[in-house]
């Protein structure tokens, strides 16, 4: 499917791909979830990684909009940060879910994803789409922020997981 267009598509897609990533994850035999491997990035790991690396971005753009939604500019992607050293936070993200369990990544992502869907669905389809609507969202419209954390993260997600799958 295209990038959507509207609400109804990004709603669509971003459960559709999630749904997909989880059938690839749950796919794996349990040794394999949980086993290490280099994607692309050099910088995740194991599934886990992908999965967390996928809720922190969830959670950055409710962020956003949280902030951005009381009128005000939040940092993006983080403060200290910009776009162009985007490697760098992603890294500063990594770190943060070293700790973390394959299990209690699945939890978290389960739950921000909800989370993202509903502040979509809180939306028009216009709040959603309108360029310049906003001025958090600069030159863009919200809606592309949300297919950035959901749908076409997700894409990215599967890619790695299906590459890592044919290794095997």
């Amino acid at each position: 499917m295209p990038r959507p267009k509207s609400k109804e598509e990004l709603l669509s897609l971003a459960t559709n791909n999630f749904k997909k990533l989880f059938e690839i994850v749950n796919s794996f035999p349990r040794q394999k979830q949980l086993a290490e491997y280099i994607f692309d990035n050099n910088r995740d790991k194991n599934i886990r990684d992908i999965l967390t690396h996928l809720h922190h971005w969830h959670t950055m753009v409710m962020d956003w909009h949280t902030i951005g939604m009381k009128g005000e500019t939040p940092h993006k992607p983080a403060k200290g940060y910009t776009w162009k050293t985007l490697p760098a936070w992603n890294k500063k993200v990594w770190e943060m879910y070293q700790e973390t369990n394959f299990e209690t990544a699945v939890q978290l992502i389960n739950k921000s994803h909800k989370q993202v869907l509903n502040i979509v669905n809180e939306h028009s389809n216009n709040e959603l789409f309108e360029k310049k609507k906003y001025k958090w969202t600069g030159s863009t419209n919200m809606g592309s922020y949300f297919i950035s954390a959901t749908s076409s993260h997700y894409d990215w997600a599967i890619k790695h997981l299906k590459k890592y799958k044919k290794s095997l």
